[in-house]
C-alpha cells in the first residue's frame, strides 16, 4: 500500500468516528511509524510501506479510533518550542499552560539566578521550558507520582537541564527543603482542576490521561485550597504565585489568594479566556 492510500483510509476512518481532527492524526501518526515528517508524507505520496509499517499503522490507528491521545501513541508532545517525551503516566501539555511560562519568564527576567517552584510538574514540561529559557534558574519540580517525575527526570535530561531541574517526589510543596522558606521567587501550579462531577462527561481521550491530574475534587479547587498557604511561607516578599485554573473558575480562584497578603490578578489566554491566575506575596 502507499502513502496515499493509508491516509485516505485512516482520516475517513477518524472522521467517521468522531474525531475533531482526523487529518492531523492521521498524518501525525503514520510520520511517526516512517521515522519522518508530515511534510515527507506529501512529498513521496506514492511511497510503497512495507507490510510491517503498514501492520504497525493500522495498530496506531485502531488505538486512536478507541479514544488514546496521539501523543501517548507517538510519545512525544511540542511545547514552547521544545519536544517532550510523554506517557499514560503525565497529563499531555497543553498549548493555554504556555501562557504561564511566558508570565513566568517576564516575571523572572531582570533575576540572575532565581528560584522557582513547579509544583504538580507531570513531564516537567513547565520546569524544564523555564530552565532552558532562562539559563540561570534553578527550579524545583514536585509531584506526587513517581512515575510521572520519572518522566521530567527524562525531559531534563533530554534539554541539557538535569543539574538546574531538581525533581522532588511529594505532595504540593512537603517535599521542598526547608531551607527555601521565605526564599523562593516563583511558584508555578497546574494542578488538578476539573471538578470530580464532570470527570465522566470530559471528552474520551482526556479521559485516558491520568485521573490524579485532572481531578481537583467537588468544585476543582480544593488542591489550590491546600496550596495557597503553602505558597505563602516559601515566596519571598514580593514572590509570586502562577495557577492555570479553568475559567469558569476565575471569581472564586481570586477568593483563594486574599488580600491583604496578596495582590492578585487574572490573566487571559490567547483566546481570551481568564486562564491564569497571578498573585503577588507581600507578606514575609
Amino acid at each position: 500500500m502507499r502513502v496515499r492510500d493509508v491516509l485516505v483510509r485512516a482520516q475517513a476512518a477518524l472522521r467517521t468516528a468522531g474525531s475533531t481532527s482526523p487529518v492531523i492524526d492521521a498524518e501525525v501518526l503514520l510520520a511517526h511509524v516512517l521515522g519522518a515528517d508530515r511534510a515527507a508524507l506529501y512529498a513521496a505520496p506514492e511511497r510503497e510501506l512495507t507490510q510491517e509499517q503498514v501492520a504497525r499503522y493500522r495498530e496506531l490507528v485502531a488505538q486512536r479510533l478507541d479514544g488514546v491521545p496521539v501523543a501517548y501513541l507517538t510519545g512525544r508532545k511540542e511545547f514552547m518550542g521544545l519536544d517532550f517525551q510523554v506517557n499514560p503516566a503525565v497529563l499531555i501539555p497543553r498549548p493555554e499552560t504556555e501562557l504561564m511560562v511566558e508570565r513566568a519568564l517576564a516575571l523572572l527576567q531582570d533575576l540572575p539566578r532565581p528560584l522557582v517552584v513547579d509544583v504538580g510538574t507531570g513531564s516537567g514540561a513547565v520546569a524544564v521550558s523555564i530552565a532552558r529559557h532562562h539559563p540561570g534558574a534553578v527550579v524545583y519540580a514536585v509531584d506526587i507520582s513517581k512515575a510521572a517525575l520519572e518522566v521530567a527526570g527524562a525531559n531534563a535530561r533530554r534539554h541539557g537541564v538535569a543539574e538546574r531541574v531538581r525533581c522532588l517526589e511529594g505532595d504540593l510543596l512537603a517535599p521542598v527543603p526547608p531551607e527555601l522558606v521565605g526564599r523562593v521567587d516563583l511558584i508555578c501550579a497546574n494542578l488538578p482542576y476539573v471538578p470530580s462531577p464532570d470527570f465522566p462527561h470530559l471528552p474520551r481521550d482526556v479521559r485516558h490521561e491520568p485521573r490524579l491530574a485532572l481531578d481537583g475534587g467537588p468544585d476543582g479547587l480544593g488542591v489550590y485550597r491546600r496550596l495557597v498557604p503553602q505558597a505563602a511561607r516559601f515566596l519571598r516578599p514580593g514572590g509570586r504565585l502562577l495557577m492555570e485554573i479553568d475559567p469558569r473558575q476565575a471569581r472564586e480562584a481570586l477568593s483563594l489568594v486574599p488580600a491583604p497578603d496578596w495582590e492578585v490578578f487574572i490573566e487571559r489566554d490567547l483566546s481570551g479566556k481568564e486562564r491564569l491566575v497571578v498573585g503577588r506575596y507581600k507578606e514575609g
